[in-house]
Protein backbone atom coordinates (compact mmCIF):
# COMPACT_ATOMS: atom_id res chain seq x y z
CA UNK A 1 0.00 0.00 0.00
CA UNK A 2 1.30 3.34 -0.79
CA UNK A 3 0.93 5.96 1.49
CA UNK A 4 -1.01 9.32 0.17
CA UNK A 5 2.40 11.30 1.86
CA UNK A 6 4.96 9.50 -0.61
CA UNK A 7 2.67 9.30 -3.53
CA UNK A 8 2.18 13.47 -3.43
CA UNK A 9 6.06 13.82 -2.72
CA UNK A 10 6.05 11.70 -5.74
CA UNK A 11 4.05 13.35 -7.84
CA UNK A 12 5.16 17.15 -6.77
CA UNK A 13 8.99 15.92 -7.93
CA UNK A 14 7.19 14.06 -11.54
CA UNK A 15 5.42 17.47 -11.92
CA UNK A 16 9.02 19.73 -10.84
CA UNK A 17 10.73 17.13 -13.30
CA UNK A 18 8.40 17.76 -16.23
CA UNK A 19 8.62 22.16 -15.78
CA UNK A 20 12.43 21.42 -16.03
CA UNK A 21 11.97 19.15 -19.04
CA UNK A 22 9.38 21.74 -20.88
CA UNK A 23 11.65 24.92 -19.70
CA UNK A 24 14.99 23.34 -21.15
CA UNK A 25 12.95 22.39 -24.30
CA UNK A 26 11.46 25.80 -24.68
CA UNK A 27 14.34 27.98 -24.10
CA UNK A 28 16.16 25.14 -26.49
CA UNK A 29 13.75 25.88 -29.42
CA UNK A 30 16.80 28.45 -31.15
CA UNK A 31 19.73 28.42 -28.80
CA UNK A 32 21.36 30.99 -30.95
CA UNK A 33 18.60 34.23 -29.96
CA UNK A 34 19.39 35.38 -26.53
CA UNK A 35 16.96 38.39 -26.24
CA UNK A 36 18.52 40.78 -24.00
CA UNK A 37 17.54 44.53 -23.67
CA UNK A 38 19.82 47.13 -25.07
CA UNK A 39 19.82 51.44 -24.01
CA UNK A 40 21.56 53.72 -25.64
CA UNK A 41 21.40 56.85 -23.46
CA UNK A 42 23.28 59.32 -25.94
CA UNK A 43 20.98 58.11 -28.10
CA UNK A 44 17.99 57.89 -26.40
CA UNK A 45 16.84 54.53 -27.81
CA UNK A 46 16.12 51.10 -26.22
CA UNK A 47 16.16 47.94 -28.07
CA UNK A 48 16.10 44.07 -27.94
CA UNK A 49 19.09 42.45 -29.17
CA UNK A 50 20.01 38.27 -29.98
CA UNK A 51 22.86 38.77 -28.54
CA UNK A 52 25.67 40.41 -26.90
CA UNK A 53 26.34 44.16 -29.22
CA UNK A 54 29.13 45.96 -30.09
CA UNK A 55 29.13 49.61 -30.61
CA UNK A 56 31.63 51.71 -33.08
CA UNK A 57 31.50 55.05 -34.73
CA UNK A 58 32.54 56.12 -38.50
CA UNK A 59 32.22 59.10 -40.71
CA UNK A 60 30.07 58.18 -43.52
CA UNK A 61 28.64 60.30 -46.69
CA UNK A 62 24.92 60.35 -47.01
CA UNK A 63 24.21 61.32 -50.49
CA UNK A 64 26.62 64.61 -50.03
CA UNK A 65 26.67 65.00 -46.37
CA UNK A 66 29.50 63.47 -44.23
CA UNK A 67 28.34 62.52 -41.02
CA UNK A 68 29.40 60.44 -38.18
CA UNK A 69 27.58 57.30 -37.48
CA UNK A 70 27.06 55.11 -34.71
CA UNK A 71 26.62 51.78 -34.99
CA UNK A 72 25.69 48.90 -32.51
CA UNK A 73 25.37 45.76 -34.00
CA UNK A 74 25.09 41.79 -33.10
CA UNK A 75 25.24 38.89 -35.25
CA UNK A 76 23.46 35.47 -33.89
CA UNK A 77 22.85 32.36 -36.27
CA UNK A 78 24.39 33.94 -38.98
CA UNK A 79 21.77 36.78 -38.92
CA UNK A 80 22.78 40.99 -38.17
CA UNK A 81 20.78 42.96 -36.03
CA UNK A 82 22.25 46.55 -36.10
CA UNK A 83 21.09 50.08 -34.57
CA UNK A 84 23.23 53.03 -36.96
CA UNK A 85 22.05 56.14 -35.66
CA UNK A 86 24.13 59.65 -36.34
CA UNK A 87 23.26 63.39 -35.05
CA UNK A 88 21.89 65.71 -37.93
CA UNK A 89 21.56 69.28 -36.82
CA UNK A 90 19.61 70.56 -40.31
CA UNK A 91 16.01 69.17 -39.96
CA UNK A 92 15.80 69.66 -43.53
CA UNK A 93 18.86 67.10 -44.26
CA UNK A 94 17.37 64.60 -42.03
CA UNK A 95 14.29 63.38 -44.70
CA UNK A 96 17.33 63.33 -47.39
CA UNK A 97 19.63 61.54 -44.99
CA UNK A 98 16.96 58.50 -44.26
CA UNK A 99 16.80 58.23 -48.40
CA UNK A 100 20.07 57.89 -48.66
CA UNK A 101 20.51 55.32 -45.97
CA UNK A 102 17.74 53.05 -47.54
CA UNK A 103 19.65 53.19 -50.91
CA UNK A 104 22.78 52.89 -49.98
CA UNK A 105 21.15 49.53 -48.04
CA UNK A 106 19.46 48.38 -51.05
CA UNK A 107 22.33 48.38 -53.37
CA UNK A 108 24.81 46.87 -50.61
CA UNK A 109 22.49 44.07 -51.55
CA UNK A 110 21.83 44.39 -54.69
CA UNK A 111 17.74 44.20 -53.43
CA UNK A 112 14.31 44.45 -54.47
CA UNK A 113 11.99 46.12 -51.96
CA UNK A 114 8.85 43.27 -51.59
CA UNK A 115 7.12 45.58 -48.93
CA UNK A 116 7.30 49.36 -47.60
CA UNK A 117 4.95 50.51 -45.40
CA UNK A 118 4.95 53.34 -42.72
CA UNK A 119 5.12 52.10 -39.09
CA UNK A 120 4.73 54.02 -35.51
CA UNK A 121 7.59 53.96 -33.62
CA UNK A 122 7.09 53.14 -29.53
CA UNK A 123 7.53 56.74 -28.73
CA UNK A 124 5.75 58.68 -31.25
CA UNK A 125 7.74 58.65 -34.12
CA UNK A 126 6.75 57.75 -37.75
CA UNK A 127 9.35 55.35 -40.05
CA UNK A 128 9.73 53.68 -43.05
CA UNK A 129 9.40 49.64 -43.07
CA UNK A 130 11.08 47.97 -45.55
CA UNK A 131 10.85 44.41 -46.03
CA UNK A 132 13.60 43.49 -49.21
CA UNK A 133 15.10 40.45 -51.07
CA UNK A 134 18.52 40.99 -52.24
CA UNK A 135 21.50 38.68 -54.59
CA UNK A 136 24.33 38.44 -52.14
CA UNK A 137 25.32 35.33 -50.89
CA UNK A 138 24.77 31.87 -52.74
CA UNK A 139 21.35 31.55 -50.83
CA UNK A 140 19.95 35.45 -51.11
CA UNK A 141 19.40 37.47 -48.38
CA UNK A 142 16.38 38.89 -46.61
CA UNK A 143 16.04 42.29 -45.55
CA UNK A 144 13.84 44.26 -42.52
CA UNK A 145 14.73 47.71 -41.52
CA UNK A 146 13.08 51.11 -40.54
CA UNK A 147 14.20 54.11 -41.49
CA UNK A 148 13.30 57.15 -39.03
CA UNK A 149 14.01 60.69 -37.21
CA UNK A 150 13.39 61.41 -34.23
CA UNK A 151 14.78 65.09 -32.76
CA UNK A 152 17.95 65.77 -33.99
CA UNK A 153 19.07 62.28 -34.73
CA UNK A 154 18.51 59.74 -37.90
CA UNK A 155 18.35 56.17 -37.33
CA UNK A 156 18.13 53.31 -39.43
CA UNK A 157 17.30 49.91 -37.23
CA UNK A 158 18.21 46.75 -39.60
CA UNK A 159 17.90 42.95 -39.72
CA UNK A 160 19.95 41.27 -42.69
CA UNK A 161 20.77 37.52 -43.36
CA UNK A 162 20.34 34.85 -45.59
CA UNK A 163 16.71 34.22 -46.75
CA UNK A 164 16.20 30.48 -44.85
CA UNK A 165 17.34 31.94 -41.35
CA UNK A 166 16.06 35.61 -41.00
CA UNK A 167 11.92 35.16 -40.76
CA UNK A 168 9.55 37.39 -40.85
CA UNK A 169 8.74 36.63 -36.76
CA UNK A 170 12.57 37.23 -35.79
CA UNK A 171 12.77 40.29 -37.48
CA UNK A 172 9.46 41.54 -36.37
CA UNK A 173 10.69 41.09 -32.51
CA UNK A 174 13.58 42.69 -33.19
CA UNK A 175 12.34 45.70 -34.89
CA UNK A 176 9.09 46.07 -33.06
CA UNK A 177 11.21 46.30 -29.62
CA UNK A 178 13.18 49.88 -31.15
CA UNK A 179 11.34 52.42 -28.97
CA UNK A 180 12.54 56.03 -28.12
CA UNK A 181 13.45 56.44 -24.29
Amino acid sequence: MIKLSSLLRSSRLLAFFVLCVLTSLLAGCDPALNWREVRSNDAGYTVLFPAKPSSFDRTVNLDGLQVMMTMTAAEADGVNFAVATAVIEDETQRAKALIAMQTAMMRNIEGEVVEQKTVTVKGGATAIQVHATGKAGQAGVALFARFVTHETRVFQVIALGPKGKLSAEIADTFLSSFAFN
